[in-house]
């Protein structure tokens, strides 16, 4: 198969006084897929930039096999490979020190997003993703990054009031992991679908003290109805009245949604403020990987290319 050689056509360049901040702003972005979605994908070299990170989504269920062979065949396809790690799917430290020596052992992978997850009942004595990293089990394997997970729009698991005081205590409890043991962390976030209260929420966490970096999730381009089922099952907030406004236009209903406009509100945000806490944007590709890599190419061209984070 003949790879992409990620250039920007002229006809699809960003254009206008925003186009170098979005192609800035897209540097180094991060998409995620599942060993289920992954299988449907005949060469991701087709698809993303050589070095991209790829997040493997680890759902209650899915055989750890799956999810060590999709990171293998990642990492030999030449991408950087963080799978994640919930907490109330594993039952015990040596379930976990296990994945780790199976991820390790055939991907050599060194990157982890820690999290609780979604399950409603720990299947053993894990709950938070605080009670893996306590472990010191990453840090014995050599795991030179770890990040956790962010919401921008709040958490009701977390705190059920609707207040964030139990999220951001969490978060300035791993912020101070980060500094305690010199890991290599930073949030990434649930996808959301407007601008502001991402910059509002990441002001908050630098006046609050929590210096870790931000990768914001967007969602990829999708139909309309497929992005607002995912929105409401994975409790995104108020930002939600944006898809919901559009769906009352049916000039619009019928169109993809693209999360271009607010992804050139964040870019123009962070050129202007050039230290504000977003560092990457990572994309949940909903609508399909072909769709999400096409748009990341699309508005960031070249410059989609990662940086990767040096070790």
């Amino acid at each position: 198969m003949a790879l992409l050689r990620f250039r920007k056509r002229e006809d699809e360049a960003p254009s206008g006084p925003g186009a170098a901040a979005l192609e800035a702003f897209m540097e180094g972005y991060s998409i995620e897929v599942m060993p289920r979605t992954a299988a449907k994908v005949e060469d991701f070299r087709a698809l993303l930039p050589a070095g991209t990170r790829v997040y493997i989504a680890h759902i209650e269920g899915t055989p750890i096999e799956d999810m060590v062979a999709t990171a293998a065949r990642l990492h030999r396809e030449g991408f950087t490979v963080m799978p994640h790690f919930p907490a109330r799917i594993i039952p015990d430290e040596a379930t976990l020190a296990d994945w780790i020596a199976r991820y390790q052992g055939e991907a050599d992978v060194r990157e982890a997003l820690v999290l609780a997850g979604g399950v409603a009942r720990p299947v053993g004595a894990f709950h938070s993703s605080m009670q893996l990293l306590e472990t010191g089990l990453f840090d014995r394997a050599g795991f030179r990054r770890l990040h956790v997970a962010g919401h921008p729009e709040g958490n009701r698991d977390i705190d059920p009031d609707g207040s964030d005081r139990n999220v951001m205590e969490a978060l300035r409890w791993k912020a101070a992991f980060a500094e305690r043991t010199d890991a290599q962390m930073a949030i990434v976030t649930q996808f959301v679908f407007e601008a502001k209260p991402v910059i509002d929420w990441v002001n908050r966490l630098k006046a609050e003290g929590i210096g870790l970096p931000v990768h914001i999730g967007i969602a990829g381009p999708a139909k309309l109805q497929t992005l607002i089922k995912y929105a409401i099952a994975c409790g995104v907030g108020p930002s939600l009245k944006v898809l919901q406004k559009r769906a009352m236009d049916v000039t619009k209903l019928v169109m993809p949604y693209e999360p271009t406009e607010m992804v050139a509100e964040l870019a123009a945000h962070k050129a202007d403020h050039p230290d504000f806490g977003i560092e990457r944007v990572h994309i949940f590709p909903l609508g399909g990987i072909k769709a999400s890599a096409e748009w990341a190419q699309k508005v960031g061209g070249e410059a989609a290319r990662p940086a990767a984070e040096s070790a």
